[in-house]
Protein backbone atom coordinates (compact mmCIF):
# COMPACT_ATOMS: atom_id res chain seq x y z
CA UNK A 1 0.00 0.00 0.00
CA UNK A 2 2.73 2.47 0.97
CA UNK A 3 4.74 1.47 -2.09
CA UNK A 4 1.79 2.33 -4.36
CA UNK A 5 1.31 5.74 -2.75
CA UNK A 6 5.03 6.53 -2.98
CA UNK A 7 5.21 5.33 -6.56
CA UNK A 8 2.26 7.55 -7.49
CA UNK A 9 3.79 10.55 -5.67
CA UNK A 10 7.15 10.10 -7.41
CA UNK A 11 5.72 9.51 -10.90
CA UNK A 12 6.56 12.29 -13.37
CA UNK A 13 3.97 13.52 -15.84
CA UNK A 14 5.19 15.04 -19.10
CA UNK A 15 3.00 16.52 -21.82
CA UNK A 16 4.08 15.70 -25.37
CA UNK A 17 2.61 17.36 -28.44
CA UNK A 18 1.23 14.84 -30.89
CA UNK A 19 -0.21 16.34 -34.03
CA UNK A 20 -2.76 18.92 -32.95
CA UNK A 21 -3.26 17.61 -29.46
CA UNK A 22 -1.21 16.84 -26.41
CA UNK A 23 -0.60 13.51 -24.80
CA UNK A 24 0.41 13.14 -21.16
CA UNK A 25 3.09 10.53 -20.52
CA UNK A 26 3.68 9.11 -17.06
CA UNK A 27 7.25 8.15 -16.23
CA UNK A 28 7.37 5.85 -13.20
CA UNK A 29 10.22 6.20 -10.69
CA UNK A 30 12.95 3.60 -10.37
CA UNK A 31 12.62 0.93 -7.71
CA UNK A 32 15.81 2.19 -6.07
CA UNK A 33 14.29 5.64 -5.60
CA UNK A 34 11.07 4.23 -4.11
CA UNK A 35 13.02 1.98 -1.73
CA UNK A 36 15.35 4.84 -0.76
CA UNK A 37 12.47 7.17 0.08
CA UNK A 38 10.69 4.39 1.97
CA UNK A 39 13.87 3.71 3.96
CA UNK A 40 14.36 7.40 4.76
CA UNK A 41 10.75 7.76 5.91
CA UNK A 42 11.07 4.66 8.08
CA UNK A 43 14.21 6.06 9.64
CA UNK A 44 12.42 9.33 10.44
CA UNK A 45 9.76 7.31 12.29
CA UNK A 46 12.39 5.26 14.16
CA UNK A 47 14.46 8.30 15.10
CA UNK A 48 11.33 10.14 16.27
CA UNK A 49 10.47 7.19 18.51
CA UNK A 50 14.06 7.21 19.80
CA UNK A 51 13.79 10.93 20.58
CA UNK A 52 10.53 10.39 22.48
CA UNK A 53 12.08 7.50 24.44
CA UNK A 54 15.16 9.62 25.20
CA UNK A 55 12.97 12.41 26.55
CA UNK A 56 10.76 10.01 28.54
CA UNK A 57 13.54 8.05 30.23
CA UNK A 58 16.35 10.59 30.53
CA UNK A 59 14.25 13.75 30.71
CA UNK A 60 16.40 15.72 28.29
CA UNK A 61 16.40 16.72 24.63
CA UNK A 62 18.95 15.10 22.30
CA UNK A 63 20.08 17.59 19.69
CA UNK A 64 22.02 14.90 17.78
CA UNK A 65 18.91 12.80 17.21
CA UNK A 66 16.96 15.92 16.23
CA UNK A 67 19.67 16.85 13.73
CA UNK A 68 19.44 13.39 12.15
CA UNK A 69 15.63 13.67 11.95
CA UNK A 70 15.88 17.13 10.37
CA UNK A 71 18.42 15.94 7.82
CA UNK A 72 16.29 12.98 6.77
CA UNK A 73 13.16 15.11 6.50
CA UNK A 74 15.06 17.55 4.30
CA UNK A 75 16.28 14.72 2.09
CA UNK A 76 12.83 13.18 1.67
CA UNK A 77 11.27 16.59 0.97
CA UNK A 78 13.96 17.40 -1.56
CA UNK A 79 13.43 14.15 -3.43
CA UNK A 80 9.66 14.58 -3.52
CA UNK A 81 9.85 18.21 -4.65
CA UNK A 82 12.54 17.59 -7.28
CA UNK A 83 10.49 14.85 -8.92
CA UNK A 84 7.73 17.34 -9.81
CA UNK A 85 9.87 20.15 -11.22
Amino acid sequence: MVKGILKKALTRKISVKRGRGEQILEIPPSERLVLGVKFAMGMVVCLSALEVAHMAFLGSWSSEIFAAISGLIGTVSGVLISQHV
